[in-house]
């Protein structure tokens, strides 16, 4: 098939290597301009624009696509399909009208659940069971046209970044299998029911909220791993937290466990659950010098972390030289 390709970040990438290795004509890639990046600041291409070069075909980089000059180079690609990944633009009616086979898109999430802009982050953080990509016709809503493909994995203990991984190739698969057999693939209108939002990331978001319970913590770390990072500030010194365990029950309470009473976290068994009374230990108390740190419910443990400035290394090997004194509460 005939094909323009519209991706930016890592996401897009699988897909547009899948594309060209399954023997289909790519006429155009879109990707957005390139950005200031790294410590120079120097314009650098995206990855997608990078990989395009590589492979030889034509990148074009506009700033918006509603344009009449763009509209009209767009049309004169005189195109199949389009295929679209993580783009970052809005696609105007007329671009999205203008191949025999409209506009198709892989999204990072089992629609109609997240759609918008962080899916696999928003699903972490909800402590969703599975998540995965759909392969869906491109219309004017955010994300609301009928599907054609789904594919699911299970979330369980991964980063965002491992999982965004790990859909991307999933999706590559998928859109390669769809474009093969079109026919094979009838649209579905999403339902009504099961709708939600996956607004984007604040990086005030990744701040370690412990006044949510160990389990919604321990998510946070994984949802902004690895961007844009959770972090807490310990004697005017933010820390950024790149993995970290729960620990039931919480150290130093002075209370023991409830034998016939499990915590289960995203399909694993973290431990017996304290009994006590609420409030003893104020969240985020550290709680001994391994930088335990207590939550409104039960407590985490960074087990990889990272000063401003150096590079991430294991608790232990942080621990030999900073101190961290128990009672002390983090911000």
């Amino acid at each position: 098939m005939r094909l323009a390709f519209m991706g930016t970040p890592d996401f897009a990438v699988p897909t547009l290597r899948a594309l060209v290795e399954a023997g289909h004509d790519i006429a155009a890639v879109y990707s957005q301009p390139p950005r200031p990046a790294h410590r120079g600041k120097k314009l650098t291409p995206s990855p997608v624009h990078q990989l395009a070069e590589e492979l030889g075909l034509e990148v074009r980089t506009p700033v918006s696509l509603k344009g009449d000059e763009e509209k009209a180079a767009f049309a004169a690609l005189n195109l199949d399909a389009c295929v679209v990944a993580a783009y970052g633009l809005i696609l105007p009616r007329a671009v999205l009208d203008a191949p025999r086979h409209g506009c198709l898109n892989v999204h990072g999430s089992l629609l109609p659940r997240w759609r918008g802009a962080a899916p696999v982050q928003r699903a972490i953080l909800a402590g969703d069971e599975t998540t995965g990509v759909t392969i869906m016709q491109m219309e004017a809503g955010l994300d609301t046209g009928p599907m054609l493909l789904k594919g699911e994995t299970p979330v369980a203990r991964k980063t965002a970044g491992e999982l965004t991984q790990e859909i991307a190739e999933l999706g590559a698969r998928l859109m390669v299998q769809v474009l093969g057999d079109l026919a094979a693939y009838p649209p579905v209108v999403q339902p009504d029911e099961g709708v939600t939002y996956a607004a984007k990331i604040d990086k005030a978001e990744a701040r370690l909220d412990v006044s949510q319970g160990a389990a919604q913590v321990e998510r946070q770390v994984r949802a902004f791993n690895p961007m844009p990072g959770a972090f807490f500030e310990l004697n005017g010194e933010r820390l950024r937290v790149h993995a970290a365990e729960i620990i039931w029950p919480i150290p130093c309470a002075g209370r023991g466990p409830s034998p016939d009473d499990s915590v289960q976290h995203d399909g694993q068994e973290m431990g017996p659950r304290l009994r006590g009374e609420p409030g003893e230990v104020p969240p985020g108390t550290i709680l001994d010098d391994q930088l335990t740190i207590a939550c409104a419910d039960g407590a985490i443990r960074p087990t990889i972390i990272q000063r401003a400035g150096r590079p991430a290394m294991p608790i232990e090997d942080f621990l030999r030289g900073f101190a961290v004194e128990p009672g002390t509460v983090i911000a």
